[in-house]
């Protein structure tokens, strides 16, 4: 699943092409891409026609398109990119591809081909496992901070750490107040979001930490370590333009990430360790798996 650093590239390259651009026509090709709108495809299609693109933004996993209707944004187009959902920018003439579900034309998309602006291309939203979707959703005020609006169904969300407004002390204190596995915590999206499995291994590795640490055994100290962790291969997945291990996750452009190149223990079992040697181990964790060095992650003690 497409974890912060591929849906982060996603937007940015959305933020290029779709910014600034007016919704002409709306085709929903399959009605499972828009099942989390109740009033269906036709009335998403009606509603979006004729809206302007404010920007492409984003809350851990989640985009959504701020819309235009002369005045200030009061609705979004929320996407969700699920196991497997791509948005691709392509030329009007591009062939359709095998799981083309929603297609958006915009106001310029019949005139010339323009690399620059996106003039002469679509939005297409493709997704094979059919996991994703899009809805139209109110924007509301975000509970720590007024100014800014997200829309209702993903106000819940935790910021990422990758947020300019993310409260290290106040997740600290809210990590170590639970008395839960520390792998668990970095999952739990109303605690922080955005890390997902395979970001949570890598920071886990680097931090030295094992996934089934007790959060409230931990000290402040150790917490502000993994979370700096936690930012660092963030920041480096961002720079491969994420991790692929398939064609299923591709920028706007369709272009794959390669971050898995510099992964250090997920998906690597009975590999070396790139630190002490030691093979890899995979454990199942949450009907997934997780992946970690035995010496330099040592598992806690059992409870007497």
């Amino acid at each position: 699943m497409p974890e912060l650093p591929e849906v982060e590239t996603v937007r940015a390259g959305l933020d290029r092409w779709v910014t600034g651009r007016t919704v002409a026509l709306v085709e929903v090709r399959h009605p499972r891409a828009v099942r989390r709108h109740v009033a269906g495809g036709a009335d998403l299609a009606a509603r979006l026609t004729g809206l302007t693109v404010a920007a492409v933004s984003r809350r851990g996993k989640y985009l959504w398109l701020p819309l235009l209707a002369g005045g200030d944004a009061e609705q979004a187009l929320v996407l969700h990119l699920g196991m497997s959902g791509q948005l691709l920018v392509r030329p009007l003439d591009a062939a359709d591809e095998k799981h083309l579900h929603v297609r958006v034309r915009f106001t310029d998309s019949t005139a010339p081909l323009d690399a620059e602006t996106g003039r002469g291309t679509e939005l297409r939203f493709i997704d094979q496992r059919t996991f994703g979707g899009l809805l139209l959703d109110d924007l509301v005020p975000a509970a720590d901070r007024p100014a800014e609006h997200l829309p209702a169904q993903i106000a819940h969300i935790a910021r990422d750490p990758l947020d300019p407004y993310f409260d290290d002390a106040a997740f600290i204190e809210r990590l170590r107040r639970r008395d839960t596995e520390l792998k668990r915590a970095l999952l739990d999206q109303s605690l922080v979001s955005g890390i997902g499995n395979i970001y949570a291994d890598e920071s886990l590795w680097r931090a030295k930490l094992h996934g089934a640490r007790r959060t409230r055994a931990l000290r402040r100290t150790t917490v502000a370590g993994l979370l700096g962790h936690v930012r660092d291969v963030l920041t480096d997945a961002l720079r491969a333009g994420g991790t692929s291990f398939d064609a299923l996750y591709v920028n706007v452009n369709g272009e794959s990430g390669y971050f898995d190149r510099a992964l250090a223990v997920y998906g690597r079992a009975g590999e070396p360790c790139p630190r002490c040697g030691t093979p890899i181990r995979r454990a199942t964790f949450m009907n997934r798996s997780s992946f970690f060095c035995p010496v330099c992650q040592r598992p806690p003690r059992p409870p007497r």
